[in-house]
């Protein structure tokens, strides 16, 4: 139970794929504009990154190995991300079509979202079961999520503060996002191990 804590408060803060691990980048930068396009994102990513995690697991275990294929990996794990990704998108565009035209081109760009890619090939890396690559695929879209969120939401706020021209839009969005990965490297002190050990 203490190493899926370390995982999951791992996933979330030290090892945020965004703000610490800079994958991801894309829809953070592209999706950040309003809080709500960034929470429909972030429950996509929750979604797909969580069950990739659980699906290349078996993948890689039941099928690549036995057969000697893990130099196969990527591709296949790819193909898996593109399948959920598709059922993710239709499963949007049915139910809010207001949130899907509103994610665009992103939404399946979560396909090529080196961050689902990532996570699934660092379950495979850290030879973690079952129960802890899924529980490291949802803390890692946590994280996205979170930091995602809050970028959005700083964003939201700074289109009603005086900020120079020459700042105004992309520039100070960067300048924001180093500043908060510059934030959550000040998580990097926690251990983890010993904080859970002690309950």
């Amino acid at each position: 139970m203490t190493k899926l804590l370390v995982i999951f408060f791992g996933g979330v803060l030290l090892n945020n794929f965004v703000l610490s691990r800079f994958l991801g980048i894309c829809p953070f930068l592209g999706i950040s504009q309003r809080v709500d396009t960034a929470a429909g994102m972030s429950i996509a990513v929750i979604f797909v990154m969580g069950l990739a995690s659980v699906v290349t697991w078996f993948f890689h275990n039941m099928i690549l190995v036995p057969m000697g294929l893990e130099y196969l990996q990527t591709i296949g794990f790819i193909l898996i991300i593109a399948a959920l990704v598709q059922l993710v998108e239709m499963v949007i565009q049915k139910s809010s079509p207001t949130l899907y035209q509103a994610l665009g081109i992103y939404l399946p760009l979560i396909t090529t979202n080196c961050a689902v890619l990532g996570v699934t090939i660092l379950n495979i890396s850290e030879s973690y079961n079952l129960l802890e690559a899924a529980v490291n695929g949802i803390a890692g879209s946590s994280g996205f999520a979170l930091a995602i969120i809050l970028f959005a939401a700083i964003r939201e706020r700074m289109e009603f503060s005086d900020i120079p021209e020459s700042l105004k839009g992309f520039p100070i969005a960067l300048i924001t996002a180093g500043l908060m990965s510059m934030a959550f490297l000040g998580f990097s002190g926690f251990k983890l191990g010993a904080l859970f050990g002690m309950m």
